[in-house]
């Protein structure tokens, strides 16, 4: 019972940190769903891009010496986010906007061949071994809890949980008070309307994808600053995990996506800690499949108004 405390806190800090990845990637597929009602399922992909681009950039910028370690980590997230913004924008106009108004199969089974793409494309560049990213964020804070148990909290997981709440609580501010982000509220209740009213909906579309490549490319970063390894596989659960965290949430709703990606990280750490660690995405998909069951709409979604 004494030792039960420290492990506790120390999954609760696992559970935050892997949560606060699934939340910024996350954030991507709602806002999409959120305006046209469609899953990017190529968003994973660019969260892969987005590590691999940051690895490059940390690879090229090392030759220099000297440089503090907060120039290096800038220089790294500012040429990820960058180049990945650019991915999402190249993902809209290529599978998304030629299609936009067919039927609504057609984009969602272009966006799984984008998806292949990109893997393999990566692949091809860059091969499919695990590669190893440096470890530039090093040590932890250790304090004792119980009588022989040690709570550590890695320097670079707390990196991750502050910079994605920043950003998070920078998102929410800029949807709720800037032009864009008004604008993007009115596509997201209205998207012809919106149009009529003079909104440049090709563009407000184009800036959701691009805003959220540039997320999941922070996210990309911070996870492999972590792990120190990536490979061409690693977009695809973990865009798989951020969809199921969008939709536990609830789809379209960006506080909804938020949420869940923290509950997701949560459960899964706490499954993997607790029970045998084959048990952890059983866990966390059946209580995705728990929280539709009792409320469809996930757990801040709205339910859609019929327009007649």
């Amino acid at each position: 019972m004494n030792e039960l405390l420290p492990q506790l806190t120390q999954q609760l800090v696992n559970g935050l940190s892997l949560g606060a990845i699934y939340a910024l990637i996350a954030i991507g597929y709602t806002m999409v769903y959120g305006i046209i009602g469609m899953i990017n399922f190529a968003h994973g992909e660019i969260y892969m891009i987005g590590a691999y681009v940051g690895l490059v950039t940390l690879t090229a910028v090392g030759v220099q010496h000297g440089y503090p370690l907060g120039v290096v980590l800038g220089i790294a997230l500012i040429v990820s986010v960058t180049v990945t913004g650019l991915y999402g924008w190249t993902v809209e106009r290529v599978a998304y906007r030629p299609l936009r108004g067919g039927p609504r199969l057609v984009p969602l089974i272009s966006a799984i061949g984008m998806s292949i793409f990109l893997q393999n494309y990566v692949q091809i560049g860059q091969g499919a071994r695990d590669m190893s990213v440096p470890l530039l964020v090093s040590g932890a804070i250790e304090f004792q809890m119980g009588s022989a148990f040690v709570v550590t909290i890695p320097y670079a997981r707390l990196m991750i949980v502050g910079v994605s709440l920043a950003l998070m609580v920078v998102l929410t501010l800029f949807i709720a008070h800037s032009r864009m982000g008004r604008a993007c509220r009115a596509c997201s209740q209205d998207m012809r309307m919106a149009n009529l009213l003079g909104i440049d909906t090709n563009r407000v579309i184009s800036f959701t994808f691009v805003l959220g490549a540039m997320l999941a490319a922070v996210g990309g970063v911070l996870i492999a600053l972590s792990i120190g390894k990536l490979n061409p596989y690693i977009g695809f659960i973990a865009g798989i995990k951020a969809f199921t965290a969008a939709v536990l949430g609830g789809i379209g709703s960006v506080p909804g996506a938020m949420l869940g990606g923290m509950l997701l990280g949560l459960v899964e750490t706490f499954a993997a800690g607790y029970l045998p660690s084959q048990y952890k995405d059983l866990v966390s998909f059946g209580l995705l499949i728990a929280i539709l069951l009792c409320r469809p709409t996930g757990l801040l979604g709205k339910p859609d108004i019929e327009k007649v």
